[in-house]
């Protein structure tokens, strides 16, 4: 298995701004600049599903396997022989929001759909939640 993670820590946004901004799948796209089209199957729940189409790829089905409302998801991609998971905390803390994203992928084919996907969303992190904040900040 291979894990990468990442957090961040704010007081620029509130816990309810990221979480209404993260589940609103279906305009993902105004914030995240790798992503062409991205549209969520039922509402932003545990067992629902999304199709998300990434720039210069084909559609990719993505699982939500967990999904604690305001606070955590998990979701699934499944690709041949590997699935990734991407695991979503938003904490609130005293002062602040703490923002941490976790991918492991796992199978034998890991280390091949590490290179071709993964590796990408994890050097994009840092700067999809800089414009995730940016985001909320220019909606107000």
């Amino acid at each position: 298995m291979i894990t990468k993670s990442y957090t961040f820590t704010t007081k620029e946004v509130s816990q309810d701004e990221i979480w209404k901004l993260v589940s609103d799948v279906d305009n993902w796209q105004s914030w995240d600049k790798s992503v062409d089209e991205s549209n969520i199957e039922g509402d932003f729940e545990s067992g629902n599903s999304f199709l998300l189409k990434p720039k210069g790829a084909g559609r990719i089905r993505i699982y939500l396997d967990e999904v604690i409302p305001n606070s955590y998801y998990r979701d699934i991609t499944k690709f041949p022989f590997a699935k990734m998971y991407g695991e979503h905390w938003y904490e609130n803390s005293d002062e602040d929001l703490k923002i941490t994203i976790k991918l492991s992928i796992k199978g034998l084919f890991a280390p091949l759909w590490y290179i071709i996907v993964m590796k990408d969303i994890v050097k994009n992190l840092e700067n999809n939640i800089k414009t995730q904040l940016q985001t909320i900040k220019n909606a107000r």
